[in-house]
């Protein structure tokens, strides 16, 4: 059996499949019964973020009459019980569609409301902030147009079919065994106290009342109370509620087409400019859709764009949602949904669309950018189906996982979870449209409850309420079983958690796939009553995967094993960190590093040369083609001269790895300010790490010369085009940085200097001011570093200055006002202005920048840091959750 290497307890356990989630920002969702628990993995005894699911009033759709209340369509409304709600389904976004560019999170619960959250990064507390209601959304637009009465055919109106294979009170049949015994169904009229409930009444109304002491008590589900109405006639109980006569049968199609079960985000479409150029009415060309699947088989598609700009320090909740229509995907319930982005044309790129339902069909849809980005409220969505690669057959379908390989870009790899406990592999070439199923496998004796690939579709983790988590290798087109590595290149977990589990209730794989999390329910029968089973009702389990041996042809480094590893584990960490580290290469992949940097470092305590050897492998294949035997200080002199050849973003890792591994024990501004003379304190017997030091100084110096270049160009190129919006600031401090630093820059930059004193001559040159004011006093603040600022405090009457030290934006230099900042996790620096994307695209240092400042005007600002590209975030107290990308 593997080990874990940390744990976290939970105080209520998931009920239904999928109930954990990792986001891009590298935050951990776990749907525990009432609430949503949010936790940094970097920190699982840290804080957390909540979401605590609210009792919501049920919509008012209208009456019906009395004798109709036990009809078979209204029989699972009547008889339900249900006295707390908690979470069905939920989903991560993509990053980049929460304010200050994380991740928000849809929440689906077993009412069937579905709303949107975010963190609360600027309200120092625990509780996630709902940003959009979905749901109310969703019952506004039905009601404009009738609950589409007039298009529905007899056969949708006529009833609300529960699964075949499910019970009618909507307990899952992935429900905990104990759980569902306790959930008793009542179905206890009393006619004498409903005598006078008169001949028809609203569902809400004559749900389910009980007698207790003489007093009518009312379901938790209703929204008034049933003696309000004691002796009243039918039009004026009518009247009084301002509901309408409906029946059975429309009340039970208009409620399941507002019972949401399902809900998942589709990766981020990004349409090119040409047909919009500039976002009007605050629709964006950069978008994702949010896809919300309920009992009546629709999905209902949700456009919502990507925030114009964003902010550190306060909310504006300027999300664009648009309804863009309704799909027909089943005739039964919508039990699981994904999507996949394949690559294709930008400027009308192709998403797939997967449904499962709970009559056992899985199809593949197919829509386009264009049609999305133009469809306004309708009944029907751009949608067409492609695929149904399953019919309807007697097993439900309980989790759908979906993969496009970045080597094979034009197949999907399909994994489909159900019911009873096996799993299907389907390959599809998206191409031809073939689509071939791979394999069944008999994975599990009870339900399927979670799927998630790694390492490119290479490898497939499921996991079943029967407790068991596998793990599966893909070998051409068939799978095969493998342990998961037992060793952990860490300390083992020392959580006191009790060993009791008796279900597993999702798998999710960390952005790096160096690890995988699990959240377990607890047989609460075999705890201590009084000091577990209060406080600890599931839990989250963290294991190592970075020693899996995805490929059976991989390579054998001659690498002496280690402790616990062997040559062969120690040989497939190091193809796969290199495997992880080479997907990062692409521009749009979030760089997300925890789980690499937490397992080189591990490893550096242990086995120091083992990470040399992994990391000069790594820059041989990056600047020599292909790896070299070389000594180590050989290879990093050789990347250090040549770093004007190598991209942004691969700029950016070799920063976080020196910074969080190699350097790991320094302090941020020791390394930021220089002031440490490396050979004093280390010698010559660390010499590595003086050369460590000069490669990250120097990697950083030409990141520092780019960001440079690249704002003088734009100052010279749009300084004189008057339409646009966007000029980039601190033009005058970088002129004083490249003055400092004359002998060290290069001509370019010097030239580019010259020239935009020229352009400055010729606007108004008063609105350059070299000097700038101090925050907190009348005094100046001269330039004398790029880092750090002090004021021109005079000095007292008693001789003593008090200068205030001041940070300096990490983009332009200036001097950082007194507002919250953007804070990087990494180098420890604050930002007060943003980097244009096409800074952190550039291959190499370019020759000429116009090329990038042109495609630049249209572009957001992102918050990136310019010397380490992860995300920004502000910065939080140690008691408030806060994401960790390194």
């Amino acid at each position: 059996m593997p080990s874990r290497f940390q744990a976290a307890a939970l105080v209520a356990a998931p009920c239904y499949p999928n109930a954990i989630a990792w986001s891009d920002e590298n935050l951990i969702a776990v749907a525990s019964g009432h609430l949503v628990t949010i936790l940094n993995p970097a920190l699982p005894f840290g804080p957390k973020g909540l979401i605590t699911i609210p009792d919501c009033k049920p919509y008012p759709l209208g009456v019906v009459k009395r004798e109709d209340l036990l009809s078979d369509c209204l029989m699972s409304t009547c008889i339900n019980r249900d006295r707390r709600p908690c979470v069905r389904s939920f989903s991560w976004s993509p990053i980049g569609m929460a304010d200050n560019s994380g991740c928000l999170l849809a929440v689906c619960t077993t009412e069937g409301r579905v709303k949107i959250y975010r963190p609360p990064f600027c309200d120092f507390g625990a509780e996630w902030i709902e940003v959009m209601d979905i749901s109310d959304r969703l019952y506004s637009y039905l009601a404009n147009i009738n609950f589409g009465d007039s298009d529905i055919s007899s056969t949708e109106v006529s009833r609300e079919k529960a699964p075949e294979n499910g019970p009618v009170d909507d307990i899952p049949n992935f429900l905990p065994r104990r759980q569902s015994k306790r959930r008793r169904v009542s179905n206890d009229f009393r006619s004498s106290e409903d005598a006078n409930l008169g001949s028809s009444l609203s569902i809400e109304m004559a749900r389910v009342f009980e007698t207790k002491s003489d007093k009518l008590k009312e379901n938790s589900n209703e929204i008034v109370s049933a003696s309000k109405y004691k002796g009243q006639s039918v039009n004026k109980i009518l009247q009084s509620c301002s509901l309408t006569l409906i029946t059975a049968d429309e009340y039970s199609s208009h409620s399941a087409m507002l019972q949401s079960l399902s809900v998942a985000w589709s990766p981020v479409l990004r349409l090119s400019s040409m047909n919009r150029p500039v976002p009007q009415n605050g629709y964006s060309n950069w978008f994702s859709v949010l896809a919300v699947g309920g009992r009546s088989g629709k999905i209902s598609l949700w456009r919502i764009s990507v925030p114009e700009c964003y902010s550190v320090d306060r909310s504006k909740n300027s999300t664009t949602t648009v309804l863009i229509g309704l799909l027909q995907a089943h005739n039964s319930w919508i039990t699981t949904i994904s999507w996949a982005l394949p690559s294709s044309d930008p400027s009308n790129p192709q998403v797939l669309l997967v449904t499962g339902s709970s009559d056992g069909s899985v199809r593949i849809w197919a829509g386009y950018g264009q049609e999305l980005l133009k469809s306004a409220e309708g009944y029907s969505a751009p949608f067409s189906l492609l695929k149904e690669v399953i019919t309807v057959n007697t097993v439900p379908i309980s989790v759908l996982s979906l993969i496009i390989p970045v080597k094979s870009p034009h197949q999907m790899l399909l994994a489909v979870g159900k019911g009873s406990g096996s799993f299907e592999l389907w390959i599809c070439d998206i191409t031809s449209s073939k689509f071939d199923k791979a394999g069944s496998y008999d994975a599990h004796d009870q339900v399927v409850t979670g799927l998630a690939w790694a390492f490119d579709g290479h490898c497939l983790y499921s996991c079943s309420q029967d407790n068991f988590v596998s793990s599966w290798i893909l070998h051409g087109n068939s799978l095969s079983q493998v342990p998961i590595p037992p060793n952990t290149p860490g300390l083992k977990s020392s959580t006191d958690l009790p060993g009791g589990f008796f279900s597993c209730l999702g798998v999710a794989v960390s952005p790096g796939n160096f690890v995988v999390a699990t959240v377990r329910s607890l047989d609460l029968d075999a705890l201590n009553p009084m000091y577990q089973a209060r406080a600890q009702k599931a839990a989250i389990e963290f294991f190592w995967i970075g020693g899996q041996q995805v490929d059976v042809l991989s390579k054998t480094f001659p690498l002496e094993g280690f402790a616990d590893f062997s040559q062969k584990e120690l040989s497939c960490w190091v193809s796969n960190i290199s495997w992880s580290l080479k997907q990062y290469e692409d521009i749009d992949k979030p760089l997300v590093v925890w789980d690499i940097i937490a397992a080189l470092l591990a490893f550096n305590r242990s086995i120091p040369n083992y990470v040399d050897c992994i990391l000069v492998k790594w820059l041989s294949s990056l600047c020599l083609g292909s790896p070299a035997d070389l000594s180590t200080k050989k290879v990093l002199s050789h990347v250090s001269k040549n770093v004007s050849k190598i991209s942004t973003r691969l700029l950016h890792l070799v920063n976080i790895i020196c910074r969080c591994v190699i350097l790991s024990d320094l302090k941020a501004d020791e390394i930021n300010g220089k002031m440490l003379n490396l050979e004093e304190i280390y010698g010559s017997a660390e010499e590595k790490f003086i050369t460590w030091m000069e490669l990250l100084l120097n990697s950083e110096k030409e990141l520092r010369e780019r960001l440079v270049a690249f704002s003088f160009s734009a100052f010279i190129t749009l300084s004189s085009h008057s339409t646009s919006n966007w000029c980039p600031e601190g033009i005058v401090q970088m002129e004083q940085w490249v003055a400092h630093n004359h002998e060290h820059v290069r001509d370019q930059l010097k030239v580019l200097a010259s020239q935009v004193v020229g352009h400055k001559r010729r606007n108004n040159p008063n609105n350059y001011v070299k000097e700038e004011q101090c925050s907190y006093c009348p005094a100046s603040v001269p330039f004398d570093s790029a880092e750090v600022a002090f004021c021109q405090c005079p000095e007292k009457s008693d001789g003593v200055h008090q200068k205030h030290k001041l940070l300096r934006c990490a983009v332009s230099m200036q001097v950082c006002p007194a507002t919250p900042l953007w804070f990087c996790k990494c180098c420890q620096r604050w930002t007060s202005k943003l980097a244009r994307e096409s800074f952190f695209k550039m291959p190499r240092h370019p020759d000429d920048f116009r090329s990038f400042v042109e495609s630049s005007v249209e572009e957001v600002s992102k918050p990136l840091c310019p010397f380490c590209g992860i995300l920004l975030q502000r910065l939080q107290p140690d008691f408030l959750l806060s994401a960790s990308p390194v």
